[in-house]
């Protein structure tokens, strides 16, 4: 089983995690590519710079041309610029400015953003979650990037929905609904899928310490949205007295992680440093990514048998809710991060045709899933038990067909190849952009593969 590992020894920011993926060989035109199907003005500049002698790579965001300033820096100059008797509701202006003080994030995250509801006059030109997911929707990316951005962005505003006390449709995003921020979280789910590993493991996060400097004030690290983000991961406060976990960070943390751990038994394949703006004197100012072949402890490697994990089943029988209805909620389930859905029919009382829905999930993510159970159906009960699932391990091979790469998906069992598929999402895309059969493409893809296979 192919693993990532992200050791947070200095935080993690959503600039941090690009220069780490660009470090460990995702295509930094990947990441160009992304930025220009997003389409809101917005460029890359990626460099090599050092971290307390070490390499590493720094990605910064221009937004209509424009870096971003530190976070102090900027809203030093707002107070310069609009004095203490400027109205508020001015500064959503130029929010998008905004990052942290010791990551340089390029994601504006601050975790104490002006969040606005529906009935809030001042601030009415803040980005909605429903504005964010169309422009997401609309950009040539996979449907997976598509669904990991989303849910990296719904995980931000749920954080700030509840510190709020309002409901996360009604946030109106304006730091994390900026540009560089659209940036940093949809590169974010394009360079993790690119790297095609089974499981992401995280260290546990070296969250700073200090205060940070914000719209609403001077608060204390960690910021309020992150300490929602990190509810329940491993956290401690070491080396310099700033915030060196943003909440674009924390989100993404937490919508790719499957677990917190120590350095995982592993054959390593490659690593990469993405580097913040600051230098520490503690330590590398640097986020590492190690990817590799995870071992069993005594150091065989896993990937010619299968794994055993434990899973969360939640089931719940419907037979009062609209087809459609339930099309949505298994849609809105795997959106959400649910392992599988599907529902089967079933005979129901007084002999009504009803459905069994099933969601397979990480038990640390049963929790929210039950609440979208309840909110996208009808049901009043739902069924939970903890499961082990056997899965095979798997890899990723990239062909070259006639109109573009596809990546194919191998299984192994026992040192053997088990099975084999082409990804559908990159046949789909293929297939749509260059007018061909969807067919035509898989059938060239399965192909290539096994020319490859033969002369190896």
């Amino acid at each position: 089983m192919r693993i990532a590992y992200l050791d947070c020894y200095s935080g993690i920011s959503g600039d941090m995690f690009l220069g780490a993926l660009v470090d460990a060989g995702v295509s930094p035109k990947l990441l160009e590519d992304t930025v220009a199907a997003l389409d809101i003005g917005a460029r890359l500049e990626i460099s090599r710079v050092t971290r307390g002698g070490i390499s590493a790579t720094k990605v910064d965001v221009y937004a209509n041309g424009e870096k971003d300033l530190p976070r102090e820096v900027f809203w030093e100059r707002q107070e310069h610029s609009h004095g203490h008797s400027h109205n508020h509701s001015h500064d959503h202006h130029d929010h998008h400015h905004a990052e942290t003080v010791s990551q340089g994030d390029s994601t504006p995250l601050t975790g104490q953003s002006p969040v606005t509801t529906q009935t809030d006059h001042n601030h009415g030109h803040g980005r909605g979650l429903t504005e964010i997911r169309g422009i997401i929707q609309k950009a040539a990316i996979s449907s997976g990037a598509k669904k990991t951005a989303i849910r990296i962005f719904e995980a931000l505003g749920e954080a700030e929905a509840e510190i709020h006390a309002t409901s996360v449709e009604h946030v109106h995003f304006h730091e994390v609904g900026a540009v560089d921020a659209m940036v940093d979280i949809v590169c974010a789910a394009v360079g993790a899928e690119s790297l095609a590993v089974d499981e992401w493991v995280c260290s546990p996060l070296n969250v700073g310490g200090g205060a940070v400097k914000c719209a609403h004030g001077t608060l204390p690290v960690p910021a309020p949205a992150t300490l929602k983000l990190l509810r329940d991961a491993p956290v401690y406060s070491s080396g310099p007295q700033v915030e060196l976990v943003t909440p674009t960070g924390a989100a993404i943390v937490r919508t790719l992680n499957s677990r917190f751990a120590a350095f995982p038994s592993m054959k390593i394949e490659k690593e990469g440093y993405g580097a913040g703006t600051r230098e520490f004197s503690e330590h590398p100012n640097l986020l590492r990514l190690t990817i590799g072949e995870a071992s069993r402890a005594d150091g065989a490697s896993t990937s010619p048998s299968a794994s055993n994990e434990r899973i969360t089943v939640l089931e719940a029988n419907l037979d009062d809710l609209s087809p459609q209805v339930l099309a949505y909620a298994m849609e809105r389930l795997l959106a959400e991060g649910a392992l599988d859905v599907f529902s089967v029919p079933v005979q129901m009382k007084k002999s009504r045709p009803g459905a069994l829905l099933t969601v397979l999930t990480k038990t640390e993510d049963a929790n929210r899933l039950t609440k979208t159970i309840f909110a996208e159906t009808t049901t009043l009960g739902v069924r939970r038990r903890e499961e082990h699932r056997l899965t095979l391990s798997r890899r990723w091979e990239t062909v070259d067909t006639t109109w573009g790469p596809v990546r194919i998906k191998i299984a192994n069992m026992n040192g053997s190849v088990s099975n084999y598929a082409p990804e559908y999402e990159d046949c789909r895309t293929l297939a749509e952009a260059q007018h061909v059969p969807l067919r035509t493409v898989m059938q060239e893809a399965i192909q290539q593969y096994l020319r490859g296979e033969r002369k190896a």
